[in-house]
């Protein structure tokens, strides 16, 4: 499945110093994800941070935003 970040995603990934490796792993293997409605929060330890990526999935998934917890 397709992945796109937003801009404000992506903005905020640079702003943090997370990578789009990093943001897809915690999708792909977060251990915890909450649904709420339509959105998702996955959360995942990245070594030097513990993170959420926020997402949707229509035909593809796409990244809404990304913040350390």
């Amino acid at each position: 499945m397709n992945i796109v970040f937003t801009k404000h995603a992506i903005e905020q990934m640079n702003e943090r110093n997370i990578s789009e490796d990093e943001v897809i792993q915690t999708i792909k293997s977060s251990k915890k994800t909450q649904k709420i409605d339509n959105v998702y929060y996955a959360s995942m330890n990245i070594g030097r941070a513990n993170i959420e990526v926020v997402y949707i999935i229509e035909n593809y998934i796409k990244v809404i935003t990304v913040y350390p917890l």
